[in-house]
C-alpha cells in the first residue's frame, strides 16, 4: 500500500468467522416435513433439532418432531398452534415465517441428502466449537496438567469422529443374521476378526482368540509368569501373525523385554542373553537368527512409570495412529496411577479399569491387562487363585471380558516331583464369550515362554489339607 495514500478502514464484516451452515438445507428439510410428515422417517435417525444452525428453525423442528411422534399431523397452521401455546411463536419468526418455509422446497424426494447437508455443517460447527475449547483450555490450564489437557483434547476430537453417522442403529432380524451368517462362514474359512494367542489349547477355550474390545485380564501372585504369559501372547501376535503390538512396560525396562523376546523366540536360555560369553557357537548362531526375525516384527515398547488412564490412551491412540495396534499389554494395573492422587486407591484402579475397557473399544484393540493377586490366595492349602482374590480393586473383575491366572504347582511346592517343574495351569475363571476351566501348559522358565502341554498332566499329586495340588 502506499504510504502517502490516506488509510482506509477494512471492511471488518468480510473478515469475522461465519460458522459453517446451509441455510437452504435448513430451509428445505423444514419445508418437506410440514408438506409430507412421512418424510419424517427417512430423516429421524440422521438430525436432532441443535443440528440446525439458525434458532427460528432449531424450535420448528422440535415442535415438528413433538407432533409427528404424538401421531398429531405437523403443517403449517398445527405447528404454530403448537409453538404459540409453548409461547415460542414469536421467537420462531411467526406464521409468516412458518409459511414461508413451507413453500421453499426444491425436491421433497432429496430431503434425505439436505439432511445430511445440515448434520455434516453441524458437525463442523461442533469441530470448531471443540478446538476453541482447546485453545482456551491451552491458554488457560488452571490446575491441569499439560497431559490432561492433551488428553481432553483427543477426548473432543475422538467424539466427534462418529458424529456423521446415522444415530438409528437398530438392526433388523435379517441384517442381523445375514452377519451372522457371514461371521461363521469367514470362521470358517479362517477369516475372521479373532487374533490367535499361539496357545491352542488356550484359544480354543477362547472360542478363536482374542477379540477385538476385550480385555483380558492375567492374573498371579508375582514371579507365577503373568509377565510371560503376556509376552509369549504378544510375541506371537506380532512375529506370527505380523500384526502391530504395544507393550506398557511399568515394571521392566525396554532392554529387559527386548532381552527376553530375544531368548523367547531363539530358545537360548535368558541368563545366557545377559552373559553371552556363556553362548556356545550354536547359541549365537540361533540368537542372531532370532534377532533378525524380531527387528522385523512389530510390537512397541514403552517402557513410562506410573501411567494414569490418560497417559494410557494418548500413547495408545498415537501407537494406533502412527502404526496401527491390534492387542495391547498394560504391565500392570497395579503400577498405574488415578488422575485424583487424593483418591483411595481402590477408586483410583476403578477409573484405570473402566477406562480400560473403554479404550479397548474405541480403538477396537484387545487389551492384556496384567494383575496382582492379594496374599490370600497363600492362605489356601493348593494356592489355586480364585476371583476374589483380585487385588485391591473389584471393578478389574467386573470390567474384565476374560479373566486367566497362572498357577504353577512347582512353584509353589519346589520338593514336587520333577514332572511337575515345567508344568502350568492357566485358569480361565471368567469368560463372556465362552466358557471357564483350567488349561494345562508347559512353562520353559529358562526362556520364560508357555507352550502347550502335550501328553498327561503329571500323575504324582501330593495331599495337602485341601485336596490335590
Amino acid at each position: 500500500m502506499n504510504m502517502a495514500e490516506p488509510f482506509e478502514p477494512m471492511d471488518e464484516a468480510r473478515h469475522l468467522r461465519v460458522p459453517p451452515q446451509s441455510l437452504e438445507s435448513e430451509g428445505s428439510v423444514i419445508g418437506a416435513l410440514l408438506l409430507d410428515n412421512s418424510a419424517w422417517d427417512r430423516i429421524a435417525d440422521l438430525l436432532v433439532e441443535s443440528d440446525f444452525y439458525r434458532a427460528e428453525n432449531r424450535l420448528i423442528f422440535h415442535s415438528i418432531a413433538s407432533l409427528v411422534n404424538a401421531n398429531r399431523g405437523a403443517d403449517v397452521v398445527t405447528v404454530f398452534e403448537h409453538l404459540q401455546r409453548h409461547g415460542k411463536a414469536a421467537d420462531a419468526g411467526g406464521l409468516a415465517y412458518i409459511n414461508e418455509l413451507a413453500q421453499y422446497l426444491p425436491s421433497p424426494a432429496n430431503i434425505r441428502r439436505y439432511a445430511e447437508i445440515v448434520r455434516e455443517k453441524s458437525v463442523l460447527r461442533q469441530l470448531v466449537a471443540a478446538s476453541d475449547e482447546i485453545a482456551t483450555a491451552a491458554f488457560n490450564p488452571g490446575d491441569k496438567t499439560a497431559a490432561e489437557v492433551l488428553d481432553g483434547a483427543q477426548q473432543a476430537i475422538f467424539g466427534l469422529s462418529d458424529q456423521g453417522a446415522p444415530r438409528d442403529d437398530w438392526q433388523s432380524s435379517d441384517q442381523g443374521l445375514v452377519q451372522v451368517l457371514d461371521d461363521i462362514q469367514a470362521r470358517h474359512d479362517g477369516d475372521d476378526d479373532f487374533t490367535p494367542t499361539g496357545l491352542k489349547d488356550l484359544d480354543d477355550k477362547l472360542n478363536g482368540g482374542l477379540r477385538p474390545g476385550n480385555v483380558v485380564v492375567i492374573a498371579a501372585r508375582p514371579s507365577m509368569g503373568k509377565t510371560a504369559l503376556a509376552m509369549t501372547i504378544a510375541e506371537h501376535v506380532a512375529t506370527d501373525e505380523r500384526q502391530p503390538v504395544g507393550v506398557l512396560s511399568m515394571e521392566m525396562p525396554k532392554a529387559e523385554v527386548q532381552n527376553r523376546r530375544v531368548s523367547m523366540r531363539s530358545g537360548v536360555p535368558f541368563h545366557k542373553i545377559l552373559r553371552p560369553e556363556r553362548m556356545n557357537d550354536i547359541e549365537w548362531s540361533q540368537m542372531s537368527a532370532g534377532v533378525e526375525l524380531l527387528t522385523k516384527s512389530p510390537l512397541y515398547v514403552s517402557d513410562q512409570t506410573a501411567l494414569t488412564i490418560n497417559q494410557v490412551r494418548s500413547k495408545a491412540r498415537a501407537l494406533k495412529r502412527r502404526h496401527g495396534l491390534r492387542v495391547l499389554v498394560v504391565d500392570y494395573i497395579g503400577l498405574m496411577e488415578g488422575t485424583d492422587r487424593k483418591a483411595n486407591r481402590a477408586t483410583q484402579l476403578g477409573e484405570v479399569s473402566r477406562g480400560l475397557k473403554a479404550l479397548a473399544k474405541e480403538l477396537d484393540v484387545a487389551i492384556l491387562l496384567l494383575a496382582q493377586l492379594n496374599r490370600e490366595v497363600e492362605k489356601r492349602p493348593n494356592m489355586r487363585p480364585i476371583l476374589a482374590d483380585l487385588r485391591e480393586c473389584g471393578d478389574i473383575e467386573q470390567d474384565a471380558d476374560v479373566i486367566v491366572f497362572v498357577h504353577r504347582p512347582f512353584h509353589v511346592k519346589p520338593d514336587l516331583g520333577d514332572e511337575w517343574k515345567y508344568y502350568a495351569e492357566l485358569i480361565v475363571g471368567k469368560n463372556r464369550s465362552g466358557t471357564c476351566g483350567q488349561i494345562d501348559a508347559y512353562f520353559a522358565g529358562s526362556t520364560m515362554r508357555f507352550f502347550d502341554w502335550s501328553g498327561d498332566k503329571p500323575s504324582s499329586m501330593v495331599r495337602t489339607k485341601g485336596g490335590d495340588l
